[in-house]
C-alpha cells in the first residue's frame, strides 16, 4: 500500500464529509478493526526485515495525524445537532419525566412482618414453589388418609406424581429442621396455591408467612409472647389478643389468634361481624410427629409455630375490603401505599 495515496484519499474523504454521521462513517472507514490503518499495520509483518521499522513509523505518523484531522472536523461541525438534517432533536424542549416505583404493598408487608421477628433474632428463609408430597404433607403429620388433606391436595404436576405446588409455606420448616440442628427460629415468606374459588377474601394463589423455634424449654408463654410483640408492633399497642382453641394436624396445642377490632375497639363492627374480634393467624406447639419425621429428639426439644395469610394482615391494616385490588395491577390503587 502507498501510504502518500491514502493520506491523499484522507483528505479527499474528509472535506466531503458534512455531517456527524458522516463522520462516523468516515471513522469507521479508517479506524475501525478493519479499516484501512488497520489493514496498513497488517502488511508489516510480510515486509522485508530492513522495511519493517520505517513503514511503522510512517503508519503512526498517518495515524496521528489523521487522529487531528478529525478532531478539526469534529470541531468545524459543532456537536452536530442542528448541521445534519437528519436530526431533528428540539433540545429547549422540555424532558419526560421518569415517575419512580415502588414496592407492591404485599411486599411492603412482607417486608414489615420479617422485620419485626428479625428483632427478635428470627432469620428470613425461602422456599421453593414447587415441593414434594413429603414435605407438603406427610412430614407434617398429615398422611395420606388424613381429611385436612381434601381441600390441598391438589395441583400436581403433570408426569412428576410426588411434586406439586405447595399450599402453605409450612413445607419449609420441614426443610430447616431436616438440614439444620436446634436452636432454630426462622419465619418463612413466599406465595402458596390452594383451590379456593375467586372472590373478595379468597385467591387461588396467595402469600403467607410460616414461622417456627425449636429449642429446649419452648413453652406455649414463647409463642404468646412472640406473637403480642408481632400484633401491637404491626397494629398498635392499644389491641386485645385473644387465643382460641383449634386443630391443626402439625401443631398440638393449637390456637387461633384473633385481635380486637382496629375499626370499632372491640365494640362492633360491619368489619368484624358485630363481634369485636379480627382472625389474624393460627399457632401451635409443633407436634411430637413432625420432630419424629424429619429426625428430632422430641423428648429434649419443644418448639411453636404459626402461619399467616399476608393479605388478611395487610387488609385489616389499611382497611382493604376486597384481595382481588391486590392483583389487579390498578395504579389508582397501587399508589396508595
Amino acid at each position: 500500500m502507498d501510504i502518500k495515496s491514502i493520506q491523499a484519499q484522507i483528505i479527499s474523504d474528509l472535506a466531503a464529509v458534512t455531517s456527524q454521521s458522516g463522520l462516523g462513517e468516515f471513522r469507521l472507514k479508517y479506524l475501525s478493526r478493519k479499516g484501512v490503518l488497520a489493514q496498513l499495520t497488517a502488511t508489516i509483518p510480510t515486509l522485508p526485515p530492513e522495511e519493517r521499522a520505517k513503514f511503522g513509523q510512517e503508519v503512526n505518523v498517518l495515524k496521528n495525524s489523521l487522529a487531528s484531522l478529525i478532531a478539526g472536523k469534529e470541531n468545524g461541525l459543532g456537536t452536530g445537532i442542528k448541521s445534519s438534517p437528519e436530526i431533528s432533536d428540539d433540545i429547549g424542549m422540555p424532558g419526560i419525566a421518569q415517575e419512580l416505583g415502588r414496592l407492591h404493598p404485599i411486599t411492603q408487608t412482607i417486608n414489615e412482618i420479617s422485620s419485626i421477628f428479625t428483632r427478635m433474632g428470627f432469620c428470613v428463609v425461602d422456599g421453593p414453589a414447587i415441593e414434594t408430597e413429603f414435605n407438603n404433607f406427610t412430614g407434617l403429620n398429615i398422611p395420606l388418609e388424613h381429611p385436612s388433606r381434601d381441600a390441598f391436595d391438589t395441583f400436581y404436576l403433570k408426569d412428576y406424581e410426588k411434586l406439586l405446588l405447595r399450599s402453605h409455606t409450612s413445607p419449609v420448616q420441614v426443610r430447616a429442621m431436616k438440614n439444620r440442628q436446634p436452636p432454630l427460629a426462622i419465619v418463612v415468606p413466599g406465595r402458596v396455591y390452594r383451590p379456593d374459588a375467586v372472590d373478595a377474601s379468597h385467591l387461588f394463589m396467595f402469600h403467607q408467612i410460616e414461622g417456627f423455634m425449636v429449642d429446649t424449654n419452648i413453652t406455649f408463654a414463647d409463642l404468646k409472647g412472640s406473637l403480642e410483640i408481632f400484633a401491637k408492633a404491626v397494629f398498635g399497642n392499644d389491641i386485645k389478643m385473644r387465643f382460641r382453641p383449634h386443630f391443626f394436624p402439625f401443631t398440638e396445642p393449637s390456637a387461633e389468634v384473633d385481635i380486637s377490632c382496629i375499626i370499632c375497639k372491640g365494640v362492633g363492627c360491619s368489619v368484624c361481624g358485630r363481634k369485636g374480634w379480627l382472625e389474624i393467624l393460627g399457632c401451635g406447639m409443633i407436634h411430637p410427629n413432625v420432630f419424629k419425621q424429619v429426625g428430632i429428639n422430641a423428648q429434649k426439644y419443644s418448639g411453636f409455630a404459626f402461619g399467616m395469610g399476608i393479605e388478611r394482615i395487610a387488609m385489616l391494616k389499611y382497611g382493604i375490603n376486597d384481595i382481588r385490588l391486590f392483583f389487579e395491577n390498578d395504579l389508582r390503587f397501587l399508589k396508595q401505599f
